[in-house]
């Protein structure tokens, strides 16, 4: 039998640790949080300090059991959930559960040698108690971290073990009792005002606010028409033509907003000799990018794979806890993937200074470990996100990865090797050239070294070197070369309004503004969705009328709650927390106080939509009363104002005719297995289904991808 214990929070995590750890070890999983604040009661002593009243999950009490029973006569137990600061509360609840456990079974084998019964059921209620790293009867519980599954880190976790950060456990405290009563007092409100089933969350609700506040900005955008001038170029004999755009006539910048005006210009444009003015060059070094973190992970899988926050985060998981590779067997792949720090250990540089050389030449290896800054806010203890092994590179371990395993991966590993690479090197042209009293420029650009770039380009890059003129375009050029004008071309633009946030820029967004962790932006996200507060249409984000009514009201009574800098100072305050410079229970204190007092108000104060009914030229086919629009927890609908008499309900017509030759009937919007999609609304007689309506367009102006259309079935 094991005479040690090692509790972490996936099967598969245990899979890899054993491995590694071996027979004196048994290796078992929680499956996340065991004990929580209970689901049917706010579970917060408002009156008494904010006391949690924790209870163990109902639907795990069979693990908590097992748990116990595992722990039972163990030397040491070996608490290793994830990391951060749910990791430590989950550590926090484990060495509470199983020093009860010690204690009952210490006070059962007492009352046995008295003779007297001993109860042994499993205590469900939990309160908050201190660490101690000894248990009873000579066991010793113990918290041990390591921020990637490999032999070297476990084991060295393992030989120093620690004891729970309380610092954390009350920032992660602090974090979950606010959330609850944000939680606990908003949703019945909006249950109260709109419908039920609705939510709101200290942080998701500003990050809807984000994106209904961008939609906004949108629908107030007013394009504005300009217009660019072109003159294609070549010097007499040598080279291709290269374009030259208008900068400015005479001292003036060239600013053309009407056809009239362009075409004028190039008129007179065409009548010029033009005369190269005055050539630069030089050299540009680019630099590579830092290791990811989570936010830059969830933006790079987002725009190079086409991955959501949640699938990044759910693949990023896979390749941390440990998976098959040969005759390695489970593995850890990556270091730990929730982090917002861009520090990589000084083994992992050594490694990746000896294989770049070795694998690209020595040109590509810089004279010294590049080292890069963390955001002010960053966890330092945590390393960026690389992987474990350089020389595990995306095609050697191809074979044993699904796809989407295998392409987040080569995301990684290829960022991360980048990152410690040499500069890439450039020969940039800029060619001013002068035509009358217009003066126009060319630019060109020659890569002289590839660097970093070899391996790594991340959207910025790809993006860029799209823009660029081809290689080699750019004759060479010297001050008072003539140039022969083939031809001048207005081109008609237009000034576009915001983009829509995408699940990379939304992230992004929300780092920006110091909203949320690296643990929580992908649930933000699935929340938002999974609530209808906003759908997705061509990756972009886009709020419902349910989400605008819902952050409209919020706003209106909970100004602070929605405020983004108040949000991102509270944030700061957990932060402070962590690191002790902050007592939770006056943070949390703070926040209620004038928090409750609007609860109270907006419970009279607040508009209850659900009430209000918008009459319409619709009448019931089931009592000929006329139909009216209510709101319910997705948003509008028809309603029969003879309810509760009858109760006939059907979806909103969108004023699109059914595509399908002869129907006759209207597109509604229609929900199934938590998707949206439109359908006819003379249903089942007429099945033609549609993703989207025909006239949805992306923000820009430009045209969505076509959906497929055609009958349902």
């Amino acid at each position: 039998m094991a005479k040690n214990l090692v509790i972490v929070e996936s099967p598969a995590k245990a899979k890899t640790l054993h491995k590694i750890l071996g027979e004196e070890f048994e290796v078992t999983s929680s499956m996340g949080h065991l004990v929580d604040l209970p689901s049917s009661t706010l579970g917060v002593d408002v009156e008494h300090d904010f006391a949690p009243h924790y209870i163990v999950i109902r639907k795990r009490m069979k693990i908590a059991k097992q748990l116990q029973h595992d722990a039972r006569g163990k030397q040491s137990i070996y608490l290793a959930p994830d990391p951060d600061r749910e990791g430590e509360a989950i550590s926090w609840h484990l060495a509470n559960l199983l020093r009860d456990d010690q204690a009952k079974q210490a006070r059962a084998a007492a009352a046995k040698t008295a003779r007297k019964p001993s109860a042994t059921s499993l205590k469900t209620s939990l309160k908050p108690s201190k660490t101690r790293p000894a248990g009873r009867d000579g066991c010793k519980i113990y918290r041990i971290v390591f921020h990637e599954i490999t032999q070297q880190a476990v084991k060295a976790a393992v030989a120093h073990p620690g004891t729970i950060n309380l610092k954390k456990v009350n920032a992660q405290q602090a974090r979950r009792v606010l959330d609850r009563l944000v939680g606990y007092s908003l949703s019945p409100l909006l249950w109260k005002k709109i419908g039920r089933g609705l939510s709101a969350g200290r942080v998701q609700s500003v990050a809807l606010r984000l994106i209904v506040d961008r939609e906004k900005a949108i629908e107030a955008f007013v394009s504005q028409e300009y217009w660019t001038i072109e003159a294609t170029l070549q010097k007499p004999g040598s080279g291709p033509p290269f374009q030259a755009r208008l900068e400015a006539i005479g001292d003036k910048k060239a600013e053309v907003k009407r056809q009239e005006e362009a075409e004028r210009i190039a008129r007179e444009l065409g009548q010029q000799s033009f005369v190269v003015a005055k050539v630069e060059e030089k050299e540009q070094r680019r630099y590579p990018k830092p290791p990811l973190t989570t936010s830059s992970l969830q933006q790079e899988a987002f725009h190079t794979l086409g991955y959501s926050s949640t699938r990044t985060m759910r693949i990023a998981q896979q390749l941390y806890e440990g998976l098959e590779v040969g005759e390695e067997g489970p593995v850890g792949l990556i270091t730990y993937m929730r982090t917002d720090s861009v520090r990589v250990a000084d083994e992992a540089l050594r490694a990746v200074r000896h294989f770049i050389p070795a694998q690209f030449g020595k040109a590509y290896l810089p004279d010294q470990p590049r080292r890069y800054r963390s955001r002010k806010s960053a966890q330092e203890a945590h390393e960026a996100i690389r992987p474990t092994s350089v020389t595990r590179t995306p095609e050697s371990i191809a074979q044993f990865l699904s796809p989407e395993q295998r392409d987040l991966y080569q995301v990684i590993w290829q960022r991360f090797v980048a990152s410690q690479m040499a500069d890439a090197v450039d020969r940039v042209v800029q060619v001013h050239i002068d035509a009358g009293t217009f003066h126009l420029r060319a630019n060109g650009r020659t890569p002289l070294f590839p660097g970093w770039t070899k391996v790594y380009q991340d959207v910025a890059e790809r993006e860029r070197d799209e823009a660029q003129l081809p290689e080699g375009l750019l004759p060479p050029l010297v001050k008072g070369d003539g140039l022969t004008l083939i031809g001048v071309a207005p081109s008609q633009h237009f000034t576009k309004p915001p983009r829509r946030y995408t699940d990379a820029s939304l992230v992004k967004a929300l780092e920006e503004e110091g909203i949320g962790r690296p643990s929580t932006y992908a649930p933000i996200i699935q929340t938002i969705v999974t609530r209808d507060y906003a759908r997705r249409l061509g990756g972009s984000f886009i709020p419902t009328q349910l989400g605008r009514i819902v952050t409209e009201m919020l706003i209106e009574h909970f100004p602070e709650v929605m405020d983004l800098k108040f949000t991102a100072g509270m944030e700061e305050e957990l932060d402070r927390i962590e690191e002790g410079e902050l007592e939770w229970v006056s943070v949390v204190r703070q926040f209620y106080t004038p928090f409750s007092a609007r609860v109270t108000s907006a419970q009279e104060r607040m508009r209850t939509v659900k009430r209000e009914v918008i009459p319409t030229e619709h009448v019931c086919e089931r009592c000929g009363k006329p139909m009216v629009i209510k709101w319910g927890r997705f948003g509008q609908f028809l309603s029969c104002s003879g309810f509760p008499d009858c109760k006939n309900a059907k979806p909103l017509p969108t004023g699109v005719a059914c595509p399908q030759p002869g129907c006759g009937g209207q597109l509604v919007e229609r929900r199934a297995r938590g998707r949206h999609f439109y359908g006819c609304s003379r249903y089942p007689a007429c099945r033609y289904t549609a993703r989207r309506l025909a006239q949805d367009q992306d923000a820009g102006g430009t045209k969505s991808e076509a959906p497929p259309e055609g009958p349902g079935v």
